[in-house]
C-alpha cells in the first residue's frame, strides 16, 4: 500500500482490550485460544458500549491452530455472544497475525466493505497439538481403510514402540531449520550486540512493566479473566518480574549455544498464552454513533526479506518504507512500540536503523536511517515481561500505542514488529 495508492474512507481505532498475558502452563492451561478470544472481545464490548449488532465483521489471527477450532474467529464470536449472522475469519502470519488481522479489518472499512470490525489475535501455546511423527501418522491415516478382525491384527502387530514416540513441537524456521533463538543468537554475534546490553535491555522491559502496571496505566487495556470451572479471577499479567536487575540476569546461562551464545531465559520472550483485540470503524460510523475514537491508522505496510539472514529485522525494512511513504521521519514520532520477540532482536533493529552501512546497502540511502530515542521506545514495557502470545501481540501493539499517545500528549505514533519467514510490519497512527 503505498501513499499514492492510500485511497478510500479514514479507519479509526476505538480502543482495544486483552487478557492478561500468562506463562505458558499456568492458569489458562485448560482453556483453548477461542475462550482467550472470547473474554477479550465480550471485555472490549463492555468497555466501548457499542451495540454488538453493529458489528460488520469479525477478524482473528492465530499461529498455534488446532484442527477442531480451525477457523477459531468464528468459534471466538459465538463464544463471545455475537450474533451468528456476522461473518468471521482467521488469519496467520506468524508473531504478526494480529498486525494481519488488523491491517485485514482496515482494508475492510477503507474499501467500504464493511463499519465496523472486531480485529487481533488469540493463542494458547499451552494447548499446542502434540501429534505422532509422519512415519505413524501414514500408518494411521491407511488404517482407516481396516475392515476385518484379522486386518486390524496385523495393524497392532506391526505397530513398534518408536512409532509412539509423539513429535514435539519446536519454534522452528522450517526454511532453515533453526530455532529463532539460534537464530537471533547469530543475529547478535553479526550485528555486535553483547550480552549485557541484552540484559540491560530486558531489565528495563521489566521495570517498566512493573512501573506501568503499579502505576495503573495497563489496567485500561485488561479484561480481567474468569477461568471456569470455579471462575477463579485473574487481572494480572504473570510474567513481570520487577526486582529483575542486569546483573542478576547476567548470571543465567546461554539458552542455545551453550558456549559462545548470548541468548538467554531472562533476555528472550517466555511462552504466553493470551488474547488481544481492538474495535475499528469508519470514521464516519464512529461520527454517527458519537463515539470519539483513540487514533487514526495512517499507514501501514508489511515486508519480507531472506530467512537465512534477516529473519528478526522485518522492523528495521518496516519502519522506513512505512515512515518514507508518509514523508515522516523516526524525529516526528512520539510514541514507539517494538515487539520485543528477544532484546538482541530489538536492540539489532536499533542498531541497524542507526547505521550508516546498513542504510546505504540496504535501504538505498545516502547514510542511517535515523535513530530511535529510548525515552519514546516501550515505555510501558514490552513482550520480554509482559509476554507473547504469538497471534495476539499485535493488537496489544496497536492499543498500547494509542493509549500512550494520549497518555503523553503525543500526535504521533509508530508499531512495529518482526516475524517468521523474516516478515516484518509497521504502523503508523495518529491521535485524534
Amino acid at each position: 500500500m503505498n501513499q499514492h495508492k492510500n485511497l478510500g474512507r479514514n479507519v479509526v481505532v476505538i480502543d482495544g482490550m486483552r487478557t492478561p498475558f500468562l506463562k505458558a502452563g499456568t492458569d489458562y492451561s485448560d482453556l483453548m485460544g477461542y475462550q482467550l478470544g472470547a473474554m477479550a472481545i465480550k471485555g472490549l464490548l463492555e468497555k466501548t458500549g457499542v451495540d454488538k449488532n453493529d458489528i460488520d465483521r469479525l477478524v482473528m489471527g492465530t499461529t498455534v491452530h488446532q484442527m477442531a477450532t480451525s477457523n477459531v474467529a468464528r468459534e471466538c464470536l459465538l463464544a463471545a455472544g455475537l450474533p451468528d449472522k456476522i461473518p468471521a475469519n482467521t488469519v496467520t502470519m506468524a508473531c504478526i497475525s494480529a498486525n494481519m488481522a488488523i491491517s485485514t479489518a482496515a482494508d475492510l472499512i477503507r474499501l467500504g466493505h464493511a463499519d465496523v470490525v472486531i480485529a487481533g489475535g488469540t493463542d494458547s501455546v499451552s494447548d499446542t497439538p502434540i501429534g505422532f511423527k509422519k512415519k505413524m501418522r501414514k500408518k494411521l491415516f491407511r488404517a482407516q481403510k481396516l475392515k476385518t478382525t484379522m486386518d486390524m491384527i496385523k495393524f497392532a502387530l506391526g505397530l513398534r514402540p518408536s512409532d509412539f514416540a509423539p513429535e514435539r513441537p519446536s519454534i522452528t524456521e522450517f526454511s532453515t531449520g533453526l530455532t529463532m533463538g539460534q537464530d537471533c543468537d547469530r543475529l547478535a554475534a553479526r550485528i555486535g550486540v553483547t550480552r549485557e546490553e541484552q540484559d540491560s535491555f530486558a531489565a528495563r522491559s521489566h521495570q517498566l512493566s512493573a512501573l506501568a502496571a503499579e502505576s495503573g496505566l495497563l489496567d485500561a487495556e485488561i479484561v480481567p479473566a474468569e477461568i471456569p470451572p470455579k471462575f477463579k479471577a485473574v487481572s494480572k499479567d504473570n510474567g513481570v518480574r520487577g526486582n529483575t536487575t542486569t546483573e542478576k540476569l547476567a548470571k543465567l546461562r546461554p539458552a542455545f549455544y551453550k558456549k559462545h551464545g548470548t541468548i538467554t531465559a531472562g533476555n528472550a520472550s517466555f511462552l504466553t498464552d493470551g488474547a488481544a483485540v481492538v474495535l475499528l470503524m469508519s470514521e464516519e460510523k464512529a461520527k454517527e454513533l458519537g463515539i470519539q475514537p483513540k487514533a487514526k491508522i495512517r499507514h501501514y505496510t508489511f515486508t519480507a526479506h531472506d530467512p537465512k539472514t534477516d529473519l528478526l529485522l522485518g522492523p528495521a525494512f518496516a519502519i522506513p518504507k512505512v515512515l518514507q511513504e508518509e514523508g515522516l521521519s523516526l524525529e516526528d514520532m512520539d510514541v514507539i512500540e517494538l515487539h520485543e520477540a528477544f532484546a538482541a532482536q530489538v536492540l539489532s533493529v536499533i542498531k541497524c536503523l542507526e547505521s550508516d552501512e546498513f542504510g546505504t546497502q540496504h535501504l538505498g540511502l545516502p547514510g542511517k536511517f535515523g535513530e530511535v530515542p529510548l525515552e519514546k521506545l516501550n515505555r510501558w514495557g514490552g513482550s520480554l515481561s509482559l509476554g507473547h502470545p504469538f497471534g495476539a501481540t499485535g493488537a496489544r501493539l496497536v492499543t498500547t500505542a494509542a493509549n500512550r499517545l494520549h497518555e503523553e500528549n503525543g500526535q504521533l505514533a509508530i508499531l512495529a514488529a518482526c516475524a517468521g519467514g523474516a516478515h516484518g510490519h509497521a504502523m503508523i497512527l495518529e491521535r485524534m
